[in-house]
């Protein structure tokens, strides 16, 4: 299966989504079709073998709309903001006058002679047939979108719009008629006004909408313009000025301060330090010496560096960043569902409505003006574009919001689903610890000091690869400790090393080797079974045959990992921990963090297993691990939480991913997930709210109890706003406290 994404023309509304994601849908090869309103956004999977992309591309043509393949295009487009601003501008220019003379007519106050409706009917209505034309021919894109989609069978909100104002307008047109004909009472009779003010106040709406909804993306386009365009590279060992996304892999790149690493690399030469904020929302400058890492879009603060590339183009970390938050924009939270049901047959519905209120209007009362002005309200008041915008909104700022703070959500469901768990599994190695062993304890026996014990261990082990001997290597380095390379070394797996160093042999290792080897430990043995007990390494020192003591190494808590444990447990959370380790190694991480609940020995095929036994109770499950063994585990829980330094493997199988290596993010993940899902009812509410309410006043209900009828251009002014207010609540979200 192939998934590939279309950028759409011509949507305005939530029956246009639905039109063009089921026209894309019947194509033979499509196994799914989603349509994003907010992001103007068609996304499918399909089987190459069966389809092409310009199969999608006509169906959706046939449908009334236009798919571009090409994004670049669409980007070299006038931007839609643009576009409705200049449009807006000139129904103004025409629609404020028209106003003006038509409300003060309404008012009673005095026209000139020459354009009063009582004086000279036809030159009054002439006038607002000039005014009005203009205002009709800039909002063409209704009637030439409305009619087209109408006649296909998938009316939208055009098609409303354009049957309303067209109605109008040529009524209007018809009465101008007549009262050239000398029949002076259909000055009383013309909706000219009604017309180009609709047309204005929708156009008004849209502006705004779009605006807002340019804000809403706002996230993209920073990280977008993080990416610098060029960059400097060594080749023939001169400096080359280069288009960044011509730079190789393994080509050294030249950084000087105050310049944007152009692509992820490791530092070969230099030292300096980076401000990270735009991928882990913090602020504190990170140093940089050779071997370190550096990302993408990052600042390069105070020195001159050569990187290596390590990832270019798109396998840049702030590549995948905007692929990810771009999937996630565009995908769907299952509570848009509902909304998507009703919005593939509001149109028709409502424009039966509109006709069978006008019906019942006209023969209830023979008000043939009561009826055409019931008609026009329900037509242009009842459009579901806040219903469409309710969801896909708020779930863009929601993943834009989560961005900035380093938490990369990958979808709708994803963000939608986090917040209905039950129970949150945390793998201990790398997640609740930093996974990375350190020397906790140095116990030397009587005779011994503690430097020396350091000393001795670090020389013997310092051609070693294991875990246990970098612990000991990186200890003596940072205290300062000599150390000297062994002249003659053994590795002894299962059981430790034997070295020999300045003449001196060393044993260091397990019990195991001490006792094969007849050394004698029984002044370490209770220090020893002290320490294990705490789930820590023990390593036995010996030189010449005597026990020099014991040093312990321990993979450490990581220092947020107990107050994320307690905020999870506010919240209401069961807190497990699962891991390979021995349970005894298991319960003291997990005391430590305070985790009542341990899954221990676990083999890294097994996880998995012991997640589906976690949801067959009923239980929706967050797995938050950072192995290639915890990919299973983290793509069978409901929501998958991958920890940022994990491995590709575990990031890929991952619904969430936290930058920043910090489980406190979980917490926040959690508090994004509750505030966006909350958002989006909020907008349901009152789109649904609106609809319901709105739609029996159009239709007259309150008149047919002696109250108001709703004016068209007052219904053109409410379904705009609904519309705007549901973006404008949305853009909260921006604001919310993490």
């Amino acid at each position: 299966m192939t998934d590939k994404s279309f950028a759409i023309e011509g949507m305005n509304c939530a029956s246009c989504a639905a039109h063009v994601e089921k026209a894309a849908a019947k194509v033979e090869g499509i196994t799914f079709a989603s349509v994003n309103l907010a992001t103007e956004r068609l996304t499918i999977s399909f089987d190459e073998r069966k389809t092409s992309v310009n199969s999608v591309i006509d169906a959706v043509s046939r449908a009334g709309y236009k798919a571009i393949d090409d994004e670049k295009e669409r980007r070299a487009s006038q931007p839609e903001t643009e576009r409705l601003r200049k449009r807006l501008i000139w129904s103004l220019i025409f629609t404020v006058p028209l106003l003006a003379l038509t409300m003060s007519a309404m008012a009673g106050a005095r026209l000139p002679a020459f354009i009063s409706p009582e004086s000279s009917p036809l030159a009054f209505a002439l006038l607002q047939l000039l005014l009005t034309t203009p205002v009709i021919i800039t909002g063409r894109s209704f009637y030439l979108a409305g009619t087209k989609t109408l006649l296909r069978g998938n009316p939208g909100m055009d098609t409303l719009v354009a049957m309303g104002t067209a109605a109008a307008y040529l009524y209007g047109i018809y009465a101008t008629v007549r009262i050239a004909g000398g029949d002076g009472h259909y000055v009383h009779n013309l909706y000219y006004e009604s017309a180009a003010a609709i047309i204005t106040l929708i156009t008004t709406g849209r502006f705004l909408e779009a605006r807002s909804k340019s804000k809403a993306g706002n996230a993209i386009r920073k990280l977008l313009s993080l990416a610098p365009p060029l960059a400097t590279v060594l080749r023939d060992g001169r400096e080359k000025t280069v288009p960044a996304s011509k730079v190789q892999v393994d080509e050294l790149v030249v950084i000087r301060p105050g310049e944007r690493f152009p692509v992820d690399g490791i530092v070969t030469d230099g030292t300096t330090s980076a401000d990270e904020s735009m991928l882990t929302g913090e602020s504190t400058p990170v140093e940089k010496s050779e071997g370190s890492e550096v990302t993408g879009g990052s600042i390069n603060l105070n020195g001159s560096v050569v990187c290596r590339a390590a990832r270019v183009g798109s396998a840049t970390t702030l590549a995948r960043i905007v692929k990810l938050m771009e999937e996630a924009q565009g995908s769907k939270a299952p509570i848009a569902r509902l909304a998507d049901k009703i919005s593939g047959i509001f149109v028709p519905v409502v424009m039966a409505l509109a006709l069978l209120a006008a019906t019942g209007w006209l023969v209830g009362t023979g008000d043939f003006r009561l009826a055409f002005t019931v008609l026009i309200s329900v037509l242009i008041i009842a459009c579901p574009c806040a219903l469409g915008l309710a969801t896909p909104v708020a779930v863009m700022v929601g993943t834009g919001r989560g961005a900035q703070q380093g938490i990369l959500i990958k979808s709708g469901e994803a963000l939608e689903t986090a917040r209905k768990a039950k129970v949150v599994v945390l793998d201990k190695t790398g997640t609740v610890t930093t996974g990375i062993p350190v020397v906790t304890d140095i116990r030397p026996v009587k005779e011994a000091d503690t430097d020396r014990l350091i000393t001795v261990a670090a020389s013997a082990e310092s051609r070693s690869e294991h875990p246990v001997a970098k612990a000991v290597a990186e200890y003596a380095m940072v205290k300062g400790l000599p150390v000297t390379g062994p002249d003659r070394f053994t590795a002894l797996p299962g059981y430790g090393v034997e070295a020999s160093v300045n003449g001196t042999h060393i044993l260091a290792g397990n019990k195991r080797l001490m006792d094969e080897r007849k050394v004698e430990t029984s002044g370490a043995d209770f220090a020893a079974e002290e320490l294990a007990a705490q789930g820590k390494t023990i390593m036995f020192l010996a030189a010449d045959g005597k026990c020099l003591g014991v040093i312990a190494v321990a993979d450490t808590i990581r220092p947020e990992s107990a107050g994320a444990v307690r905020a999870l447990k506010a919240m209401g959370l069961e807190v497990m921990m699962i891991t390979g380790d021995s349970y005894q190694t298991a319960r003291h991480i997990a005391g430590q963090a305070g985790i009542s609940s341990v899954i221990a020995g676990v083999l890294p095929g097994d996880k998995a297993g012991e997640i589906r036994k976690i949801r067959s109770n009923g239980s929706r499950v967050i797995m938050v691990g950072d192995g290639i063994n915890d990919a299973p585990a983290l793509a069978t829980a409901d929501v998958g939480i991958a920890i940022g330094s994990g491995t590709d493997v575990a990031i890929e199988a991952a619904d969430i991913v936290l930058i920043k290596n910090d489980l406190q993010d979980v917490v926040r993940t959690l508090k994004l997930s509750n505030s966006t899902i909350r958002n989006i009812k909020q907008n349901l509410f009152w789109a649904f709210f609106y609809n319901i309410l709105g739609i029996p006043v159009a239709m007259g209900l309150l008149h047919l109890f002696g109250g108001p009828l709703l004016n068209p251009m007052f219904a053109a002014a409410a379904m705009s706003f609904s519309s705007v207010s549901v973006v404008w609540n949305a853009l909260r979200l921006r604001k919310i406290k993490l």
